[in-house]
């Protein structure tokens, strides 16, 4: 075998203007060697080595070395541009044509390696023209690839090098020459600045551009870091068709309906693509999978010399030049992929379309606040992408609280700055049935996309033309640079954002008293709500925080008092405004009392104040197109501000943000700050909530689903199949640990990706539940105990109505334990009532009703439920291993005790403080089957440990699993303040008897004698219902009594009530519009 290698030198410089590439002047032979091979015979050698021996004198590469003066160059080689050696991932939405001028194909100053590894002499009974193939091995940068060429492809090259050499030489016309010419015309006119080069050099050169690019099967995607190893490329034809498309399998199956055209194939470790030659427009992207096979030939293809590529999604034919050709073709593909993809071909734990990745970087989120901080700090640092979809996504949350930078953090306004910086940010949302939702997704989209050109919003699907009506796309990702990915149930939408106090009111009033020597006589004491002083919107179309009146103004004066020149709120507001612009701490506002310490008197005071007299300054940063919000006094809530004689309290939640879907669903989203509940009267209902941030081949795994969703929706929606809606390309596994940003306080641990995926949300061909077979196999295979967070409970399979087999599961594992007379333990935390509009004094709504009938199936009605199961061969035992929970709590609201739920919309699932599931799949089988609605969660198994405790003894507990189980524990027990109440064991009697049950027993108790809370199991009928809602409460009658009850609530956990309208037939009443929508839309 002969072994031959050469350099193709270049200095990365532009000639005339053009870019002339690494592989540009000099062709020089650097060693020719002869190796013996054992099974080719000498006289065979000698005639390889002949023939290549008159290749290299046929091409006589003297003929192609240029004087230095004969190239024309715009920069040096020692110029900065020509050291670098990267191109960004970012040049992927910018492909040109093939032909035209200066794209960047190579990385600069860096020069192209060749060797010749092997020849291949054909044997044939014809007459062959050139009986050698060339297989050459290349390598540029960090790149090396291998193409194969016949003897004519050098002979053709080489005339192209020689051609371009002899045009380069042709002089151009000066400036001066053609400026005379010029002059000479009757009607002398404005000279235009003309190029360098003449139209038929750029024409020559365009041609000997694309001409060396196909020579060394190269493009414009070829040397980009972050999509990987360089695999086969070359211009090949493709065949029309092939598409899973729901409800168009009967569409192009005759040849007639098919067409070919010509395209670029590229192959890359994880996907393969192909582009438009005369646009340079990536036109399809194929991804591996587990169903990816490469298949040659007549009968597999129905094509002369044809190859085919199958994959979950597609099946795709390619025709090639001939049937070796195509052999090679499939050959090159097949071994290239189980070199460099081969995890993207296996089966997978749990039937996932991703592979464990270990020493990941994880962390978990309770509830929104953190989450939401994160989310924003990891936009801020995005390079190149923003990826986002959410079930319901509304542009002006704030997702940083207190506001205290204006707009700074509102989600519009980060994404807006982002896409300015040259960020691309895709979004994906659910599009809602109108009739049964108002989420209003339109309007999402139209606000979202006219912020900026590098902002895509798809909205899917199209109920009529998919013929999909009853699901949903649920997940909620927000993925940054294919880098970090925030997986799990929390939406970028109203109402979601919470911390762990889990406040019920936000009215968000100041109150000043003045006094003192200093002020004279006057002592006045005013308490004001927000809402009185927050009178309008500056324009509602500009969406921003309303505009508070001047402190003249006749509406915002007491009633009863007389006005003054100096107004309590104009003081307040100076002061927030003064202390705290430049800050993202609340702490600043104690220091502010020095402040006024100088104003002795009043005048001084109010002289001191005048130059601020605005809460927020428009920061050093622009936001063109979205106005800074002239308030935010509603930024600081239940922040005890002391000011001289200030004191008050600010919002978090403004206009559509505070909420209680229970009592009233949201109306006008187009109209975000404007209050559709009023806060004086109605609690908000809080929200309690689980996610997770995950890194680096995870984050890549997420990104992936995004891409396969948005590809297949570009595909077939008509209306996103413009280029302005480009096709997305996943990053290679390879590159996957370079991470940029990294989240804060995240650990090690093992993390797959998991996912409820069917043709009609994702376009594949088999379905996956990899969701539901994960929560089955770790209930199956805990040892101590599994702690369950979510927002339904809708389980155990009759295989007539419910399909799921969680709740079947859990009993399965309770059983088992009893059986071997083992301590194990169970704890469900679920709302106490769904989220569904309806008034539960009278029964509530059918939708509610509907789904308090499948939850109280599973859990403790019927022999198909976990208590009928455990009840059939235990008995009452069954209360020493599992308990059911809700989450509760109370507030004063404009003087009266209330209380609300907790609304638990988490998708939580620890077990044996060594695993979690975390994601948005509730446990039905809407999320659980995979036919259903489109889900994401990632399963987490520590890798990191800590000592611990369990059932006892001593154990090894996992950094990242017991960790997120001892902070719910915390928030919903009450023991954030106090840390050292012992929960590190949950298996123990003393924590599950006298903790935890006695904890939520006692606290429904409470709540039942303070308030006579619904649900309650006192009430077994709508009779009991109206008979137990017309007494009196006690928070009512005696409130001071009423306190010293609540003072003994401790956290937020109560029991959940068991025998609630237990004999009311809770499914849809027959007639109503519930009851005419199928069965499975309520599991």
């Amino acid at each position: 075998m002969w072994r031959a290698g050469w350099i193709l030198h270049g200095t990365g410089c532009h000639c005339n203007g053009r870019d002339t590439s690494p592989f540009a002047f000099t062709l020089s032979q650097a060693n020719m060697s002869l190796k013996n091979e054992p099974r080719v015979n000498t006289s065979a050698l000698q005639k390889i080595a002949a023939d290549m021996s008159n290749l290299i004198e046929n091409l006589d590469t003297r003929e192609l070395h240029f004087e230095g003066e004969e190239v024309d160059c715009d920069v040096s080689p020692s110029d900065p541009r020509t050291q670098e050696v990267y191109i960004p991932f970012s040049a992927v939405y910018k492909t040109q044509g093939f032909k035209e001028p200066n794209i960047q194909t190579y990385l600069s100053g860096c020069p192209i390696k060749v060797q010749v590894l092997e020849v291949e002499r054909f044997t044939s009974t014809k007459r062959v023209p050139s009986i050698n193939l060339y297989t050459i091995e290349l390598t540029h940068g960090e790149f090396t690839w291998q193409v194969k060429r016949k003897f004519k492809h050098f002979q053709e090259f080489h005339r192209e090098l020689l051609k371009y050499k002899a045009f380069i030489r042709i002089p151009i016309p000066t400036r001066r020459h053609t400026f005379r010419r010029q002059n000479v015309k009757e009607e002398p006119r404005e000279m235009p600045a003309l190029p360098r080069t003449s139209e038929n050099m750029i024409q020559q050169e365009e041609q000997f551009f694309s001409r060396r690019t196909e020579f060394l099967d190269i493009s414009q995607l070829s040397f980009i870091h972050d999509l990987g190893p360089k695999g086969i490329e070359g211009m090949i034809m493709k065949r029309s068709g092939g598409h899973r498309i729901p409800g168009l399998n009967c569409c192009g199956q005759g040849r007639a309906c098919y067409r070919w055209a010509k395209r670029w194939l590229i192959v890359k470790d994880s996907f393969l693509l192909y582009m438009k030659p005369d646009s340079g427009a990536i036109a399809f992207v194929l991804l591996v999978d587990k169903e990816f096979r490469v298949k040659v030939g007549r009968k597999e293809t129905e094509t002369k010399y044809g190859l085919r590529i199958d994959n979950l999604s597609r099946t795709l034919i390619l025709k090639c030049n001939s049937y070796r050709h195509a052999r090679w073709w499939g050959g090159a593909i097949e071994e290239f992929i189980q070199k460099y993809g081969p995890d993207f071909l296996r089966d997978h734990r749990f039937g996932s379309y991703a592979a464990i990745q270990g020493n990941t970087l994880a962390k978990w989120y309770v509830n929104a606040k953190g989450y939401f901080e994160d989310v924003a700090n990891a936009m801020e640092e995005a390079k190149e992408e923003i990826f986002i979809t959410d079930w319901w996504l509304s542009p002006e949350i704030f997702l940083k609280r207190p506001v205290v930078e204006g707009n700074r953090w509102r989600l519009d306004c980060i994404l807006k700055r982002k896409a300015q910086q040259g960020v691309r940010i895709f979004i994906m949302l659910y599009k809602e049935v109108e009739l049964a939702l108002g989420i209003n997704s339109e309007y999402s989209k139209r606000t979202l996309m006219r912020l900026h050109p590098n902002i895509k919003v798809m909205r899917h699907p199209d109920h009529v033309s998919s013929s999909v009506y009853l699901w949903a796309h649920h997940e909620k990702l927000v993925i940054i640079d294919q880098s970090v990915a925030f997986v799990g149930g929390i939406d970028l939408a109203y109402g979601r954002w919470d911390d762990n106090e889990h406040r019920l009111t936000d009215v968000g009033s100041v109150k000043r008293v003045v006094g003192g020597p200093s002020l004279g006589s006057l002592t006045a004491e005013t308490t004001e709500s927000m809402e009185s002083l927050c009178l309008r919107d500056k324009n509602e179309s500009d969406k921003d925080l309303p505009i508070l009146n001047s402190p003249d103004d006749a509406n915002s004066k007491p009633k009863g008092k007389k006005p003054s020149k100096f107004s309590k709120f104009s003081l307040y507001r100076q002061l927030h405004r003064h202390h705290l612009h430049d800050t993202d701490s609340i702490s600043s506002i104690d220091s502010a009392s020095s402040y006024c310490n100088h104003c002795r008197s009043r005048q001084n005071l109010i002289h001191g104040l005048k130059p601020h007299l605005k809460l927020f300054r428009s920061s050093s940063e622009s936001e063109q197109g979205l106005t800074r919000p002239n308030i935010d006094t509603a930024s600081l809530r239940s922040v005890q501000t002391r000011v001289g004689e200030l004191h008050g309290e600010t919002r978090f939640w403004h206009g559509k943000d505070y909420c209680n879907f229970v009592f009233k669903d949201w109306v006008q989203l187009d109209k975000p700050f404007a209050d559709f509940i009023d806060r004086h009267s109605t609690p908000r209902m809080p929200w309690h909530d689980i996610a997770s941030a995950v890194h680096g081949k995870a984050a890549r795994d997420a990104a992936r689903h995004f891409i396969q969703r948005w590809n297949f929706t570009k595909i077939m929606k008509p209306k996103y199949r413009c280029l302005s809606y480009p096709f997305l390309l996943p990053k290679s596994q390879t590159t996957a640990h370079e991470l940029k940003y990294q989240v804060p306080g995240s650990v090690h641990a093992n993390v797959q990706l998991l996912r409820s995926a069917a043709d009609w949300s994702a376009g594949i061909k088999y379905h996956e539940e990899s969701i539901h077979a994960a929560y089955v196999y770790v209930i199956e295979n805990s040892k101590h105990y599994i702690y369950i967070e979510n927002q339904f409970f809708i389980s155990c399979s009759d295989d007539r109505v419910v399909f799921n087999k969680i709740g079947d599961a859990i009993a399965q594992r309770i059983l088992k334990a009893h059986r071997g007379s083992q301590r194990y333990r169970v704890y469900v935390v679920i709302p106490l009532l769904p989220g569904f509009e309806g008034d539960i004094s009278t029964g509530g709504g059918n939708a509610l009703q509907a789904i308090m009938h499948f939850n109280y199936r599973t859990m403790c009605r019927g022999e198909n439920s976990i208590l009928g199961q455990l009840k059939a061969e235990i008995g009452n035992q069954w209360i020493n291993y599992i308990s059911f929970c809700g989450l509760r709590t109370h507030a004063e609201l404009e003087g009266n005790l209330v209380t609300e739920l907790i609304y638990v919309h988490s998708k939580l699932l620890i077990a044996d403080d060594n695993t979690v599931i975390i994601g948005s799949a509730n446990i039905n089988d809407r999320s659980m089957l995979g036919k259903r609605d489109s889900e994401m969660a990632v399963i987490v198994q520590d890798t990191e440990t800590v000592p611990s405790v369990m059932d006892g003894k001593e154990y090894q507990a996992g950094r990242f699993a017991q960790g997120l189980r001892l902070q719910c524990f915390r928030v919903v027990l009450g023991y954030l303040s106090d840390p050292s109440e012992d929960i590190q064991d949950p298996v123990s009697d003393k924590f599950f008897k006298e903790v935890w049950v006695s904890t939520a027993a006692r606290n429904a108790t409470i709540y039942d004698k303070v308030f006579r809370c619904l649900p309650n199991d006192e009430v077994h009928n709508l009779i009991q219902l109206r008979d137990f809602i017309s007494k009196p409460i006690l928070a009512k009658e005696d409130p001071i009594r009423a306190e010293e009850e609540l003072k003994k609530i401790r956290g937020f956990l109560v029991q959940f009530p068991f025998y609630f309208l237990s004999e009311e037939n809770l499914l849809p009443s027959v007639g109503t519009k519930e009851a005419m929508v199928p069965m499975e839309v309520w599991t």
